[in-house]
């Protein structure tokens, strides 16, 4: 797979990253990401996926099982 160049994301409005891996200063690194350490960042993203793992499973888009109780969502009581 070495030397093939990826032309396209596949994504509309997100280009090709030129350089992907191309950043050795973790400061500059964390100046550009703009959201803490890279520590924090890769955390995040950790978090992100595991709970986007869990919505996969619980599936939160499909109806309930049951009608939810009269003005359960109505805020405040």
């Amino acid at each position: 797979m070495a030397g093939l160049i990826k032309k396209t994301t596949g994504l509309v409005g997100l280009a090709v990253a030129q350089n992907p891996h191309d950043e050795p200063d973790v400061g500059k690194l964390e100046q550009k990401i703009n959201c803490g350490q890279i520590e924090e960042v890769i955390a995040q993203a950790e978090y992100e996926l595991a709970l986007s793992r869990k919505m996969a499973e619980w599936k939160p888009w499909e109806p309930l099982v049951e009608e939810p109780p009269a003005n359960q969502w109505k805020w405040p009581i």
